[in-house]
């Protein structure tokens, strides 16, 4: 078992466990979380993942000293592919709500791990889908906090959604007098009205909404039953909310975002990925390029992303589009059409690499929040499509309040209609061209500028991470030390 390094530096911080789900946006910003932590000598840190995720882990955590443990995944767990241990590996959210409750098979290494931990463990965080770690927690003593990648916004949302069950009267085919999806106006929020289909997209497709509720029950226990919340967000993006957790809610949140800014400057490469030449030539020429990516885990159908590329030569406009799956059909020509104004990536690509390149000018996504992050981050506008979970949460918020993005719009105006060529074509116009872009980034050019300062050293963030660990971490700390004196004193 690995254990975390206790030079004469770091013996004395507070040590933190850290455990994401086993997925790459779950794992990514607590992969931050850790160089943060570790840049500004707050804590030493132990990280726990499976085999399986264990390279791409460590080649995050590259340069943040931080010690990794990994956990051997159960075998032949029905319901699971076999070899599948990360989210990105499974077909469906009913496979996913059977992978989260197959985690908790871990739990016996895990605290053998965390009982091991020299110096002992000062704090768990742990992401709420591993609602089972509680009870490590408690059996060891260790104070536990959850983290869960999304915004605040969809913190509380998911929570107007428990007090007040709208889904009881609205359904899924109800309409207004326009003709578009009813709405429920939330009462602490009256002027947010949301669809049941924003309420409901979390649980994915009728076969799946049992067992996703059934986690979404465990999941929303594990949050109220941890000493805190830690949320990637910053107070100067969405105080509203976070405000609103702490007063009427709880456990208490601590905003310490967008925890992608911790994410260190890599060594130059040998030679620069093409994909960044490409940018810099259409930078040197004075061209606007849209980005375009839509996520990991939403399977979107070839003839749905046919239609995407379809509309993106309609719209005239340059782009880089990071593609996935790597093998999908685009379309006979597509990419010969297109060569020159238009680059198709189907490869990893460093995504916050791109959106802070002086020529990426908009930002083609599903709405995913670390993706949101990122282009705030940035200072790059939006086009929103939201697919599923807490995208339609993060879309609705980042339309209507921020005012940093243009809405995609389906067919049928349901999250999982077709979207058009013809709507691909306008909605990407206006996002690169029109006179909406002026004011989405005007509005996403000052909250970067704030998003910087929360993650500098006195800033708001920092303050909430050092709060936090003054608060749960250095206690514990201190009473550790204590107890060893004390044991020195009786020898």
């Amino acid at each position: 078992m690995a254990v975390a390094s206790s030079t004469p530096e770091t013996h004395a911080l507070p040590h933190i466990a850290i455990f994401p789900f086993l997925a790459k946006g779950h794992t990514i910003p607590m992969i931050h979380l850790t160089h943060y932590l570790h840049r500004h000598g707050l804590a030493a840190v132990t990280f726990f993942t499976t085999p399986g995720n264990a390279a791409f882990l460590r080649e995050g955590l590259s340069g943040a000293d931080a010690a990794v443990v990994e956990l051997t995944f159960p075998a032949d767990v029905p319901g699971i592919p076999p070899g599948v241990e990360s989210a990105e590996g499974l077909t469906s959210l009913a496979s996913f709500a059977v992978f989260a409750d197959a985690t908790s098979l871990l739990r016996p290494q895990l605290e053998a791990s965390l009982a091991e931990m020299q110096p002992p463990a000062s704090l768990l965080v742990t992401d709420p889908f591993l609602y089972w770690t509680k009870a490590s927690a408690e059996r060891l003593g260790v104070p536990k906090v959850s983290f869960f990648g999304i915004s605040a916004f969809a913190h509380v949302m998911r929570e107007v959604r428990v007090r007040h069950d709208p889904c009881a009267t609205l359904k899924h085919d109800d309409v207004d007098a326009d003709g578009n999806p009813a709405t429920f106006t939330v009462p602490e929020f009256p002027h947010i009205k949301l669809t049941f289909e924003d309420f409901m997209a979390p649980f994915g497709d009728p076969a799946s909404i049992a067992p996703m509720l059934e986690l979404d029950g465990k999941l929303g226990k594990a949050i109220k039953e941890s000493q805190g919340l830690i949320i990637n967000t910053f107070h100067g993006l969405e105080s509203p909310y976070v405000d609103f957790w702490n007063q009427h809610v709880g456990p208490k949140a601590w905003p310490v975002g967008p925890l992608c800014l911790a994410q260190p400057a890599t060594a130059p490469p040998k030679a620069r990925p093409s994909w960044m030449e490409w940018l810099d030539n259409k930078a040197a020429d004075g061209r606007a390029v849209l980005y375009v990516a839509l996520g990991t885990l939403a399977a979107i159908p070839q003839s749905q992303l046919k239609a995407v590329a379809d509309g993106l030569e309609r719209a005239e406009v340059d782009f880089i589009w990071a593609v996935r799956p790597k093998n999908i059909d685009l379309g006979s020509g597509f990419e010969e059409r297109t060569k020159g104004r238009g680059l198709v990536v189907r490869e990893w690509v460093d995504q916050l690499e791109i959106l802070k390149h002086e020529t990426v000018r908009g930002f083609l996504s599903h709405c995913g929040w670390n993706s949101v992050l990122e282009s705030v981050a940035a200072g790059v506008p939006l086009a929103v499509w939201p697919m599923h979970a807490d995208q339609p949460f993060n879309a609705k918020f980042v339309v209507d309040e921020l005012k940093i993005a243009v809405r995609v719009q389906t067919s049928d105006r349901t999250i999982r209609g077709l979207v058009t060529s013809e709507e691909v074509s306008k909605v990407v116009r206006v996002l690169m061209l029109g006179e909406e872009e002026v004011e989405a980034a005007k509005n996403v050019a000052e909250l970067s500028a704030c998003a910087k300062e929360a993650m500098e050293e006195g800033g708001p963030s920092w303050k909430a991470l050092k709060d936090m660990i003054t608060e749960l971490c250095v206690k514990k700390v201190n009473v550790s030390l204590e107890e060893s004196q004390d044991e020195k004193v009786d020898v």
